[in-house]
């Protein structure tokens, strides 16, 4: 029982560990006057709109970005995963 409780506390340490480290990468897109920037734990950290970007194109210009942008950190988190040795009890 107590092996176990080592084993869970010891995960819970390692996702810690890769939490903090991905909240330090900063991923970002640019796409026709708009810009997203996202951090590991995928929060959109800044979110940049030009002026000059038309009202009626606005929603899908900024869906296309996110989107984006979020595939780009998730390549970025799984990297990073990989990098520290993926986490023990799911390879």
């Amino acid at each position: 029982m107590f092996n176990k409780l080592k084993q869970f506390k010891d995960l819970r340490n390692q996702a810690k560990t890769l939490q903090n480290a991905l909240a330090q990468e900063s991923i970002e897109y640019e796409r026709n006057g708009l810009k997203a920037v996202m951090n590991g734990n995928m929060e959109i950290t800044q979110l940049t709109i030009s002026p000059t970007i038309a009202q009626d194109k606005l929603p899908g210009i900024l869906t296309e970005v996110i989107n984006e942008t979020i595939k780009r950190t998730q390549k970025v988190m799984a990297k990073k995963v990989q990098e520290m040795g993926g986490i023990q009890g799911f390879n």
